[in-house]
């Protein structure tokens, strides 16, 4: 096991606020993102310090990319809406001469097996991302979910008209994906992102609106209106933890479906028959956790984020057309044991649109069997910081286990 030989992170010290430890050497730290992340740290109940992850860029209330201790309460909009968000991969007993020419029959059929995407202005019949008659493996993964859901609908009516099972085993939009991936012995991996969908979304929002209206009516002044917090012993605290751990779990599952779902179709496809799963991860980057750090017991809100602690495996992705990482955390304290949860934004999605070209992308992708139109543009590699440089300032948190390129990405 690798020792932690050089602390990298930098140390932001305002007056009247809490610090700030910052994995950012060689990666751009945005003013915008650095206000945002002093609002946070203004705020009382912060436990000795905000880490922040070089992949930090601008959030709603609180920054991605950033690690937040609290005692005492939780910020909702911190954890965000796309609750339980994260990452799986599997190692395949594939290797890159098991793999055809040519890999567009293979997208197809992922694309086949997995929703993915949304319909734009839809008002009647199925939305193309979710499913409209369940599968039977759908209906099973749904069972352990089933009993805990129908609690939470007793007591949140409004849980019943969302996006649910009709959401499992799917992929969604924006930055989620299916990757088939090689690694630097050119062993074959799987490897996806996406989260709790259209019911973790609901709770969230929810959630964040009743923050709000609590704050309005205690008459308490913040910094940023998203830092509306849910106190421990308040009536929203207990509902809050029950559904958001229940959407964790939902996202769990929901990944691990979408990845026997794409194993499926490569099994289909392909000539050679393979095993899978000879190294699996299943990990979450956008969530909360009961943690002790620093002698306290408290709540740690990662936005954009994933635990490190010593031993423990992870994934951070880069973008379309970069490297990928298995690793294995180092347990860094200072971190309270994180690491960032991939390459991180540099442009916003209306300004990749705005200042990359179809063509641009397509050399951006050269060599990945992927969508190469116009609407994925806001994905497109250029649009996210330096992997290779998100990577050399978190060398005291995580060490490389696995380096994957991508030959394949499927995107909603």
């Amino acid at each position: 096991m690798r020792k932690i030989k050089e602390m990298l992170y930098e140390v932001i010290a305002e007056k009247n606020h809490h610090l700030v430890k910052s994995w950012t050497k060689g990666v751009i730290f945005d003013e915008n993102a650095k206000k945002q992340v002093l609002n946070i740290a203004s705020m009382p109940f912060i436990h000795k310090h905000i880490a922040i992850m070089p992949d930090v860029h601008l959030g709603k209330g609180a920054t991605i990319g950033s690690v937040i201790p609290t005692v005492g309460v939780v910020i909702p909009a911190a954890v965000g809406v796309d609750l339980g968000c994260g990452m799986m991969a599997v190692k395949t007993s594939l290797n890159a001469s098991d793999l055809p020419d040519t890999l567009s029959n293979l997208r197809h059929e992922i694309e086949k097996q997995v929703p993915h995407g949304r319909s734009k202005h839809i008002k009647k019949g199925r939305d193309k991302g979710s499913w409209g008659e369940l599968p039977e493996d759908v209906i099973q993964a749904w069972i352990p979910l089933q009993n805990r859901f129908n609690r939470l609908c007793i007591q949140h009516p409004w849980l019943e008209n969302t996006n649910h099972r009709n959401h499992l085993g799917t992929l969604g939009t924006g930055n989620h994906f299916i990757e088939l991936c090689l690694d630097e012995t050119n062993q074959a991996w799987v490897m996806l992102h996406s989260g709790s969908r259209g019911v973790g979304n609901r709770i969230g929002t929810e959630f964040i609106e009743k923050a709000k209206k609590d704050m309005e009516r205690w008459l308490i002044h913040l910094p940023d209106k998203d830092l509306a917090y849910i106190p421990e012993g308040s009536a929203h605290f207990d509902d809050y933890i029950n559904a958001v751990s229940w959407a964790q779990d939902f996202a769990r599952i929901n990944r691990a479906v979408m990845m026997q779902r794409t194993l499926a179709a490569m099994l289909k496809i392909l000539a050679k028959p393979f095993t899978a799963e000879l190294e699996a991860v299943n990990c979450h980057h956008n969530y909360i956790s009961r943690e002790h750090h620093f002698g306290r017991d408290g709540w740690v809100t990662r936005k954009g984020a994933v635990s490190a602690k010593l031993g423990g495996m992870g994934i951070i992705p880069g973008s379309m057309g970069a490297k990928s990482f298995i690793v294995r955390g180092l347990g860094n304290t200072e971190s309270f044991c994180s690491c960032s949860h991939g390459a991180g934004r540099v442009m916003s999605r209306g300004e990749a649109k705005r200042r990359v070209s179809l063509d641009d992308h397509v050399q951006a992708t050269a060599g990945v069997e992927c969508r190469k139109d116009e609407s994925v543009i806001d994905e497109t590699p250029s649009a996210y910081k330096d992997i290779e440089k998100v990577m050399a300032a978190q060398a005291d948190l995580v060490e490389i286990v696995h380096t994957l390129k991508q030959v394949l990405c499927v995107k909603g």
